[in-house]
């Protein structure tokens, strides 16, 4: 690169520098955030507990609820169960709806980890609340949405709640404050590439 282009490079990056810098300054609010990962792409777990391990590095509290999830072993759950001081982690599903084949189950199942969920959420010692999966329980119908929003939108000013799973309900897109549509370009699975350990689970 000659010298004139490095210096265009330069004084295009001082600007954008300060372009950004004027943005960030009107940013001085600080509040907790319901969060929602939806879409039919991988990725809206994995992003979710990626948010968890930040909560723990900022030596945060964080409570996990897997809805559906929860017949099978995890590596989220054996890397959470070492940071107990930090993290309650509760698988409570027994797997798809397809294989349970029980809706009365289902929506037991379903209402024992809500229970769980607002129990954590009123729980002033979390400062963040993982609800993984609920998303799929409100499609079914096996919880109420307007309960669900009535928990969040009660919820502590400053603490964060995360909700997961495909076909949000537009209510809890619309009460959100982050929304993020995970949206799937290829997946191994269609090529006959079944879930692997590390990857999937």
């Amino acid at each position: 690169m000659s010298e004139a282009d490095e210096a265009r490079h330069a004084e295009k990056m001082r600007k954008k520098q300060a372009a950004q810098a004027k943005i960030m300054a009107n940013k001085t609010q600080e509040k907790g955030l319901l969060i929602v990962h939806t879409g039919k792409g991988k990725g809206k777990t994995s992003a979710a507990l990626g948010m968890v391990v930040r909560a723990i590095g900022h030596g945060m509290r964080v409570g996990v609820v897997q809805f559906v999830k929860g017949a099978m072993a995890t590596g989220e759950k054996a890397v959470f169960d070492a940071f107990p001081d930090h993290v309650e982690f509760k698988p409570m599903g027994e797997g798809f709806t397809w294989n349970t084949q029980d809706r009365s189950r289902d929506i037991a199942n379903a209402r024992a980890a809500w229970d769980e969920v607002k129990r954590m959420i009123a729980d002033p010692s979390y400062a963040m609340v993982l609800a993984d999966e609920l998303n799929i329980v409100l499609r079914y119908d096996y919880l109420p949405v307007d309960e669900v929003l009535a928990a969040v939108n009660a919820r502590d000013p400053m603490k964060h709640v995360i909700i997961t799973g495909r076909n949000a309900p537009d209510a809890l897109v619309e009460a959100a404050d982050l929304v993020t549509d995970m949206v799937m370009v290829k997946h191994p699975f269609r090529s006959g590439v079944k879930a692997q350990k590390g990857i999937e689970f």
